[in-house]
């Protein structure tokens, strides 16, 4: 079986310059830096920073990357065809009612798969407008209230293809 030699002492390498005091020289702290060093250290230091963030401003604010700051704005849809839906008659509270029609402003992208189905639209009509009170309902404030609702169940429903509806028939008794 070989033996493995071990070299307890360290001797200095060819070609360096003597140490006096051997390891506690080395590890001894190294002079305090001149107020003029530690100056020009802190003007470098900011100058490029300041070179830096001038590059960045120039960057995101003026070249390429200006347009990718940009927050991006999303187009409109575009108005298609008007569905028209057969007018209803809903039960209101205290025995009144109200004859409703409507008609569904499509998004343009809609009309090339065929007509959409109504059923939805009068579903959420009837389920918003039933048993509320008749001032409610017969009030311009609460038709108007009634109709953003409405309009929202519907672009939920119809996944954003519905983009508008218009009450063609608004009768209450």
């Amino acid at each position: 079986m070989p033996t493995e030699q071990r070299v307890i002492a360290s001797k200095p390498k060819i070609g360096a310059k003597p140490t006096i005091g051997g390891a506690a020289a080395a590890a001894a702290p190294a002079p305090e830096e001149t107020p003029a060093k530690s100056r020009k250290k802190l003007v470098v230091v900011l100058v490029v920073l300041l070179a830096l963030g001038g590059g960045a401003g120039y960057w995101f604010l003026l070249g390429p990357g200006a347009g990718a700051a940009e927050e991006v704005v999303e187009k409109e849809p575009e108005a298609g065809e008007v569905v028209d839906v057969a007018p209803i008659s809903i039960n209101l509270a205290d025995g009144h009612y109200l004859r409703l029609g409507m008609g569904l402003q499509m998004a343009k992208e809609v009309s090339s798969y065929g007509d959409p189905k109504t059923a939805p639209a009068l579903d959420h009509a009837i389920a918003l407008f039933s048993g509320r009170p008749m001032a409610e309902v017969a009030s311009a404030e609460g038709r108007v209230a009634l109709k953003a609702e409405l309009l929202r169940l519907l672009e939920e429903s119809y996944k954003g293809d519905v983009i508008d509806v218009y009450f063609t028939e608004y009768v209450t008794q």
